[in-house]
């Protein structure tokens, strides 16, 4: 996921090549501030990181696995459970790596590809959210053309299409970052190379880097949320024109958890990226995305689990055999 507010920059003038020293290697400095917690926190986060995989890979594959569950909104819960394993697995792994060894160095291929894959996966994430709301949409709104206009072909080019869009645009995003000269500092006050840190070291006039990044938060972070936006005010809408108080709450019940989901994920991005230049500071900033990186994707399973009687009794039927 893109910062949507840079830290104030101030642009450096371009130094002539003779004097720039090209970095060969980054330091992710993420909680060198803290050493006598270094163990404490490696214990922490070892934790959540398994917690991550089990509950998410527990509703992949009870997704897969009960006939029950065989359906779209299970096929794009399913898609989407499996993009936060790939998500988290970019970032925490590396910064187990850090605080169980206190070696902090990552050259420039290696925080480039973590960064490519970080962005492809948060892209990824917005897109099947938005999917998964016009599931919803078709569902509740016209619940008789659903199983034509939802059908198994067209979810698999919904989900298709989620995966594969991000690559080529956040591919050439992070050749485009990558291509600035680095000459000064090489610390990264963060626990992985995320968009802004990293262009904040770099020599030189990133105005045009800085443009392409807020066009790639447009189109991957703000024109998804709006569509979502649209999509649950008409289903809301529809399901206060129902005539019982039974039937508006069986019709919310299938798409709250959801709901929930889009409120932890977008909301936590927003106070990570959208607060005031005035309030940002890079120590902030390193606490509010593991709001966002890390505890988001832990709590997304418990909310679909915990809200929905499906997932529930296919989780009591896996548990019993």
């Amino acid at each position: 996921m893109l910062n949507l507010c840079f830290p104030q920059m101030n642009h450096q003038e371009k130094l002539p090549k003779e004097n720039l020293t090209k970095l060969k290697e980054f330091v992710l400095l993420d909680f060198a501030d803290l050493p006598h917690l270094q163990w404490f926190l490696f214990g922490l986060f070892l934790i959540i990181y398994i917690i991550i995989l089990l509950s998410n890979g527990t509703i992949f594959l009870i997704t897969k696995l009960d006939p029950a569950l065989q359906s779209p909104m299970y096929f794009f819960l399913a898609n989407f459970s499996f993009s936060e394993i790939c998500y988290v697995s970019v970032t925490i792994p590396r910064m187990l790596k850090n605080l169980g060894t206190q070696r902090r160095s990552i050259s420039l291929v290696a925080c480039a590809t973590q960064m490519c894959f970080a962005l492809m996966l948060g892209a990824t994430e917005c897109l099947l959210l938005t999917v998964m709301a016009y599931d919803r949409y078709v569902a509740i709104c016209n619940p008789l053309h659903y199983p034509l206009v939802i059908n198994q072909r067209f979810c698999i080019q919904l989900v298709t299409g989620s995966w594969v869009a991000g690559i080529p645009v956040q591919i050439g995003q992070t050749y485009q970052i990558f291509s600035l000269p680095f000459c000064g500092p090489n610390q990264i006050n963060h626990f992985f190379c995320d968009v802004p840190p990293i262009i904040k070291l770099a020599c030189g006039d990133t105005s045009v880097n800085e443009l392409l990044v807020y066009i790639d938060v447009v189109l991957f972070v703000t024109v998804p949320f709006l569509l979502i936006l649209g999509s649950y005010s008409k289903i809301i809408s529809t399901i206060l024109k129902l005539p019982s108080a039974t039937s508006r709450t069986k019709a919310f019940s299938t798409c709250s958890s959801h709901l929930m989901v889009v409120l932890l994920f977008f909301g936590s991005s927003t106070i990570t990226y959208l607060r005031p230049k005035s309030s940002q500071s890079e120590g902030n900033d390193k606490v509010l995305s593991l709001l966002y990186a890390i505890f988001t994707p832990m709590f997304n399973p418990m909310i679909y689990s915990l809200r929905n009687k499906d997932v529930m009794m296919s989780l009591r039927k896996l548990l019993w055999k």
